[in-house]
């Protein structure tokens, strides 16, 4: 059998949580419901920690090499915040007079 893409995975994942939430399943139906969850849930994350691993950035360096690096979420995050929100500065009111 072939292997389930991630987004098919999630999507069934999303409906065993709203068949569980529905509430009107077995117990037996339930536990087999979770069961599957757990191991739809298992797979999204080893997808997704693979595909974390194969992210990396082109740098180039002054003298004009390429070099690869590893993916750095902490310096994504923070190339992609606004440049205005990086340096918050107060705003002044304006004086009454």
């Amino acid at each position: 059998m072939a292997e389930m893409k991630f987004e098919e995975a999630l999507k069934k994942l999303e409906k065993i949580v709203e068949d569980l939430e529905d509430g009107n399943l077995s117990l037996d139906d339930s536990l087999d419901k979770y069961e599957e969850g757990i191991r739809l849930s298992k797979m999204c994350a080893k997808k997704l920690e693979v595909a974390k691993k194969k992210v990396e950035i082109l740098l180039k360096s002054e003298d004009g090499s390429v070099e690869l690096k590893p993916f750095d979420e902490k310096t994504a995050e923070e190339e992609t915040k606004p440049s205005d929100a990086r340096k918050k500065k107060p705003k002044q009111e304006e004086g009454l007079f």
